[in-house]
């Protein structure tokens, strides 16, 4: 029995994404599809006294053609103390800040990106490092793709053997059930609801931003307030 989902790469996720992570025994970041603009995968929300407030990592479009996630690159260097600047002065009264931030900052600080999808993997990588998630997470660059929405998945899931497939519900939309069941494989639909409330600060409890809020105010105990992890 294997578990695989597939997804493509945001940066540093809201705490549903590496739930699913916990979830599978591969998870296939896909980044070969289309670049989107103004969505997941260069920026996300994090609280401040203000309200919620975006961190975008800024990326080079180039002209309105086909762009995969993994071209994407990096403009510049800036935005990486930028980010983290913003980072301090909203979460340095967070229970757990030192300890998170003697592992995340160096990433801001010391390591260089030129493409987003590298980033984000790193990125997430780390986090699952410390809340102990041991998925092996691969590339969908790995594997062969074919065409068609609902083909290339279910053909990810038969490359990497796996006998169940895990999805986010927003694929409701436009997966079609019967090419897995005709292939053995189960579909599973991830379900977000239900999370409980943490110690969070400023104002109005929100469970949309990055996980990097949990893992400030909560530290080792984050997995209190997720589904998967153990």
């Amino acid at each position: 029995m294997k578990k695989v989902a597939i997804l493509q790469s945001n940066y540093i996720p809201w705490k549903g994404y590496f739930d699913m992570i916990a979830a599978v025994d591969e998870f296939i970041l896909y980044d070969d599809m289309q670049y989107t603009r103004r969505d997941w995968r260069n920026r996300n929300q994090i609280k401040t006294p203000q309200g919620v407030q975006w961190l975008t990592v800024p990326v080079l479009v180039k002209g309105k053609y086909h762009q995969k996630i993994r071209d994407t690159e990096i403009d510049g260097v800036d935005w990486a103390a930028a980010h983290w600047k913003a980072l301090e002065q909203n979460y340095r009264r967070a229970p757990h800040f030192s300890d998170i931030a003697e592992w995340l900052k160096p990433i801001y600080f010391e390591e260089t990106f030129t493409h987003l999808s590298r980033m984000n993997h790193r990125f997430i990588e780390a986090v699952c490092r410390y809340l102990g998630i041991r998925t092996a997470i691969t590339h969908s660059w790995d594997y062969t793709m074919v065409d068609g929405k609902t083909e290339r998945l279910a053909d990810l899931c038969m490359q990497a053997g796996a006998t169940e497939y895990i999805s986010g519900p927003a694929a409701k939309d436009y997966v079609d059930e019967t090419i897995f069941s005709n292939l053995g494989i189960r579909l599973t639909w991830f379900d977000y609801a239900g999370y409980p409330e943490y110690p969070q600060l400023w104002g109005d409890f929100s469970h949309g931003v990055t996980v990097l809020d949990l893992l400030f105010n909560c530290g080792k105990d984050a997995p209190r307030y997720m589904r998967y992890v153990a």
